[in-house]
């Protein structure tokens, strides 16, 4: 079993910066593929990124591509996700979600969220 933590969210201005994070506990973490997904007020949660096990293979929404980047570190048991050239489309609560049974998310272990706004 795996637990997750994001962090890392906040206010930040368009055209603006943020790394989250998502804390893994559970001896397992580096068996997962994971994921950053993200939820606007009143939208249902969507897709952002996901990573698999090792880290060496990723793929994004197009809505983020080029703008965003997945990683992982095995040894911190910690997924991370740089938001670059942020926009206020990009306003949402974020979510980390883990899976090993291939990225099948609907059996995902999930995080609690942490919230990004970005101003205009």
């Amino acid at each position: 079993q795996v637990q997750l933590v994001e962090s890392g969210g906040g206010l930040v201005q368009a055209g603006g910066s943020l790394r989250l994070s998502c804390a893994a506990s559970g001896r397992t973490f580096g068996n997962y593929a994971m994921g950053w997904f993200r939820q606007a007020p009143g939208k249902e949660r969507v897709f952002v990124a996901r990573i698999n096990w090792t880290g060496s293979s990723t793929y994004y929404a197009d809505s983020v591509k080029g703008r965003f980047t997945i990683s992982r570190d095995n040894a911190k048991k910690t997924l991370y996700l740089q938001m670059n050239s942020l926009k206020p489309e990009d306003t949402a609560v974020y979510y980390c979600a883990g899976t090993n049974i291939a990225y099948d998310w609907s059996r995902a272990y999930w995080g609690q969220g942490t919230q990004v706004t970005v101003s205009s």
